[in-house]
């Protein structure tokens, strides 16, 4: 019995919907295909880096779609005639789609294909409304004044 059962855990917390739905989504996908392999790096606070092992793809092969919340590479060979008489094929040169389910504001900054790996850097840009502010406890709610300068009303 591989199921999480998070009804307790919808009933209390308010918003979370999302993020129980993608958790189990991940836990019935988890069974599927890991073609191809890849990697997912923290770069520092707010970049991300996500390496897929795709020998045999051409950048005409690949494409890279980013929507909201959500990356999807998928790969497409060509019918193309191999040359020679093989022994055994060990390369996989059948086409893939991966998902990735992204956070809020996180973008595709770049990427690149180089030495059979698809390189994609993400980057997380919160907006400054979204940042956190500090609050003082008993200040003056601030109006603004000709000029531009802000007063204690």
């Amino acid at each position: 019995m591989n199921r999480i059962d998070f009804t307790p855990y919808r009933r209390s917390m308010v918003g979370f919907d999302r993020l129980f739905d993608m958790i189990e989504n991940q836990a019935r996908s988890a069974t599927a295909d890991n073609y191809p392999p890849f990697n997912i790096e923290k770069r520092g606070d707010d970049a991300y880096r996500i390496t897929l092992a795709v020998a045999g793809f051409t950048n005409a092969d690949i494409d890279i779609t980013a929507q909201q919340n959500l990356l999807v590479v998928q790969g497409k060979k060509g019918e193309e005639t191999q040359q020679g008489s093989f022994l055994h094929v060990g390369i996989a040169q059948r086409g893939f789609e991966r998902r990735f389910e992204l956070a809020d504001y996180v973008r595709v900054s770049g990427a690149e294909l180089e030495h059979g790996l698809l390189v994609i850097d993400l980057v997380r840009e919160v907006p400054e409304a979204m940042k956190p502010k500090k609050i003082t406890i008993g200040a003056q709610p601030l109006s603004v004044i000709d000029g531009g300068e802000s007063k204690a009303a």
